[in-house]
């Protein structure tokens, strides 16, 4: 593994961060940060969509403070990993499926590190379908957490008939490069204000995040494109379909969820073994970038399940 860029100054990590290029097994390039420090084990922390591994630089500190080494990945098509389109700012993807080449790529590069044994697993978003897909798979960690899985995208049902039929139309044709309805290439934290967003209530976690993307505008996304859009449909499909893996879990997802399917998550937990939900009160879809108490109170709840599986 060769170094890659990392930009420490904006992650605000522990002092020993550092990041690497992988390569998948389809020769896809990716990056991953690390934080070695922690005796504990290690944490394979999978990012949502838009998102890149100096976001999670504070949760690398939190979980350092508790004893546990942090990796985690710029998927494919965003961050600094190979874009598939000429448009940079389209978040695309082919297939779902091809995440879980970049899972086994971060999974060798841990094990090459020698980072602390044993491994554990923390999600958001679309992290959490990646990482779902994962432990049915086999990954072998010992817990999982999950932030604000997108197990589910919330749409009314007019809009997710309308989505659905659409994305289906135009998957085979150049169309599917094209962004979704009502998306285009501006990220979310840059054209949004932070009145009503639907991320965090946290002022200043929000301008952590857009200062992240605003001083490396070459980490920012856009909308998805219409074929991520159907392949993300298709996926939480299957995935309710499946039966939950039988991994210590926890699950928190914020009483003002407006991104993924609160209905979906609290259903999939509902039926897993050994599994647990927390509704973070008055908390968006981002938890590990809300308030201070509620950032406690998850990386407690996710240290302590760790914790007790070792």
């Amino acid at each position: 593994m060769n170094s890659a860029p990392f930009y420490a100054d904006l992650a605000l990590g522990p002092q020993a961060g550092q990041a690497y290029w992988l390569t998948a097994a389809d020769g896809v390039q990716l990056r991953i940060a690390v934080w070695p420090e922690g005796t504990r084990g290690t944490v394979l922390l999978f990012p949502g969509r838009t998102e890149y591994a100096e976001k999670y630089g504070r949760a690398a500190s939190d979980f350092g403070s508790r004893g546990y080494a942090q990796v985690a990945v710029d998927w494919r098509g965003q961050g600094l990993a190979d874009r598939q389109l000429s448009d940079r700012n389209v978040g695309h993807v082919e297939s779902f499926a091809d995440f879980q080449k970049d899972v086994a790529a971060v999974l060798r590069a841990a094990e090459a590190l020698a980072l602390p044994r044993p491994f554990y697993l923390v999600s958001h978003s679309m992290g959490g379908a990646i990482a779902l897909r994962a432990l049915i798979e086999g990954l072998p960690i010992k817990a999982a957490v999950f932030s604000a899985p997108m197990w589910g995208i919330l749409l009314s049902p007019l809009a997710r008939s309308f989505t659905w039929t659409l994305s289906q139309l135009v998957r085979f044709s150049s169309l599917a490069h094209r962004y979704a309805p009502s998306t285009g290439p501006a990220t979310y934290l840059v054209s949004a204000p932070f009145d009503d967003n639907v991320l965090t209530t946290d002022e200043a976690m929000w301008s952590y995040m857009k200062a992240q993307v605003t001083g490396v505008p070459e980490l920012a996304l856009g909308g998805p494109s219409l074929n991520w859009l159907h392949q993300a449909l298709s996926e939480c499909r299957r995935l309710g379909t499946l039966a939950s893996p039988r991994v210590p879990a926890l699950t928190v997802i914020g009483s003002n969820e407006r991104v993924v399917d609160a209905a979906r998550v609290r259903e999939r937990m509902a039926r897993w073994p050994c599994g647990r939900l927390e509704v973070a009160a008055g908390a968006e879809h981002e938890i590990m970038m809300e308030h201070p108490e509620t950032r406690r109170r998850f990386f407690d709840a996710a240290a302590d399940l760790f914790d007790a599986h070792r």
